[in-house]
């Protein structure tokens, strides 16, 4: 299903959370995506890092479209224009980098699909902003840190910001990153343990995601 971008960007900002996931098999990122939307997830972001995971990507798509009304599902990972224009025509509804692309701007601009770069330095956020990027993912956001964030909305405070590495579902945690101006995060291993996955216990994968997003509303 196709949301605009105003749909898009305000899922992602209201609910403050959007879970960051891959895997090789369909079936489970499938479960997976069921087990966040039942968990209160309305934004999910499918990452490109393996082998044919366009293919994946795309029996997700339609997955979700038939199963889980209302959540919108993005593509991560991404670094160049082909790979983002791929992701656009499987579906996805935004569009998430580790880096910044003025390329891979032009092409989700084109197509009104709202394109989120990993920057880690205030010139690189200009960069993007002036590229027509509302979103900006702060990564690694372990690496930067809050007061990264903290000093960058200063002199921007106009700065829409999605923090991604070092984010976990803990009130210490995620308050840390929201009161230095945060206007999301995205989540990714945190949110799914490995032997979670493995033993394909999908429930404690929805009560996780509850549990971080109800922190997050108390504290936002």
């Amino acid at each position: 299903m196709r949301y605009n971008k105003i749909q898009v960007l305000s899922s992602m900002i209201s609910t403050g959370m959007v879970p960051v996931f891959y895997h090789k098999d369909a079936e489970t990122a499938k479960n997976v995506a069921k087990a966040c939307y039942e968990g209160g997830v309305r934004a999910f972001e499918f990452t490109n890092r393996g082998e044919f995971a366009n293919e994946v990507f795309g029996e997700l798509s339609k997955f979700i479209a038939a199963e889980c009304q209302g959540m919108i599902l993005g593509a991560g990972s991404i670094v160049d224009a082909p790979t983002a224009a791929l992701y656009i025509q499987s579906g996805a509804n935004f569009i998430v980098g580790p880096l910044f692309n003025p390329e891979a701007a032009k092409i989700c601009n084109r197509r009104g699909v709202p394109y989120t770069p990993g920057c880690g330095t205030v010139s690189e956020v200009g960069f993007a902003q002036e590229a027509g990027c509302d979103l900006i993912k702060i990564f690694p956001g372990d690496v930067l840190g809050a007061n990264f964030v903290k000093g960058l909305k200063a002199p921007m405070p106009w700065s829409m910001l999605m923090i991604t590495g070092g984010v976990k579902p803990e009130e210490a945690n995620l308050k840390t990153w929201f009161d230095a101006g945060a206007t999301c995060v995205g989540m990714g291993s945190n949110l799914f343990p490995k032997d979670v996955i493995a033993n394909k216990e999908w429930g404690k994968i929805t009560d996780l995601c509850n549990n971080a997003l109800s922190i997050i509303q108390k504290i936002k």
